[in-house]
């Protein structure tokens, strides 16, 4: 069937207020009010925008949160953090994140972190990790994960489709052995009934002509559909890109791969140098607001390769601050 748009959610969830409107003969649209609680990120998208984030230091710093919902208004429902393959069950984060309000997506890359943004990527291989040998830590994190017993998402071995990573072409790494690794772990997890853990797939939006569909390990290995893209702005070697040039073609792909799947755009950001970053913000909400099958997005509020935080500028706090109000979150 095809994705369920959120305008059809809200034609349902609303259809008794639109009538009571219209036979009142109100003139003008009332402001869009978004009901209390959150949708799962597994079901199909709610009837409105999910907003989430992720920031530098993680949920254990709830100061970083605390000053996205400053300049928003809105405490976001998602958060999004990072842990190396070597790290221990992040119990402590999630609870973190559980007790904000918000459902916990735990990137979990298959690499050593150095500290200081550098990492062993010899450490771990998708091919060790297919043929069982940390099978042992595998099992770990399963046995704690569904002890912790709440909803947790695990995006594992994200943008495999880029250049950047040793678990991609680039780094050696065909696309069926990254396929083998991600079924290797999921069946391991379900071997453990971890029906509490979530698998979100996030690939990149493209940078070659290869299609999303060569790195899919299929839809019983997936719940949520993720997709990363960025808008580098002036960044040497990129340019100002709009939102519907940079996801239009790759959220086509999903839909088209698993239409039955929820989509959330797991990481987005634009740089300030190139046009208007308030604008491009505004037009990513709407935009997002209207796509088929998107349930919500998670903004990068990291200073890394550009300045992504919301704020880099005045204006660009303002300017998600007002989209988010427009699309009732606030």
């Amino acid at each position: 069937m095809p994705p369920v748009s959120r305008w059809t959610v809200m034609t349902v969830v609303f259809g008794v207020i639109a009538v009571s409107i219209g036979a009142v003969g109100a003139c003008s649209a009332d402001p869009r009010v978004c009901p209390a609680g959150i949708t799962p990120l597994s079901g199909p998208p709610g009837p409105c925008l999910r907003f989430g984030i992720t920031t530098p230091n993680g949920p254990l710093e709830p100061a970083d949160a605390a000053a996205v919902a400053r300049v928003t208004g809105v405490s976001p429902s998602i958060n999004l953090f990072f842990e190396d393959f070597t790290a221990i069950p992040p119990i402590a984060a999630l609870n973190a994140v559980v007790g904000a309000g918000a459902e916990p997506i735990v990137t979990w890359e298959p690499w050593r972190h150095l500290g200081d943004g550098t990492y062993d990527r010899t450490a771990f291989s998708m091919a060790s990790i297919a043929d069982g040998t940390h099978d042992d830590h595998l099992y770990r994190w399963a046995d704690e994960l569904v002890a912790w017993g709440s909803t947790v998402y695990l995006r594992f071995a994200h943008e495999p489709n880029g250049d950047w990573y040793p678990w991609s072409p680039a780094g050696g790494t065909s696309p069926e052995t990254y396929i083998a690794a991600w079924r290797h772990v999921h069946d391991l997890f379900a071997s453990k009934n971890a029906v509490n853990v979530k698998w979100v797939w996030a690939p990149n939006v493209p940078i070659s002509d290869a299609p999303l569909s060569r790195w899919y390990p299929g839809a019983g290995y997936v719940d949520v559909l993720g997709l990363d893209g960025y808008n580098w702005g002036s960044v040497p070697g990129h340019r100002w890109t709009s939102p519907d040039d940079l996801f239009d073609s790759s959220l086509d792909q999903l839909r088209e791969l698993a239409p039955d799947k929820p989509i959330l755009v797991t990481e987005v950001g634009c740089a300030e140098a190139g046009g208007s970053k308030a604008d491009w913000i505004a037009d990513l909400v709407d935009y997002l607001d209207d796509a088929d099958g998107v349930t919500g997005f998670v903004w990068f509020d990291h200073d890394k390769e550009a300045d992504w935080g919301l704020n880099s500028s005045p204006e660009a706090g303002r300017a998600m601050a007002r989209a988010l109000e427009e699309v009732g979150l606030r």
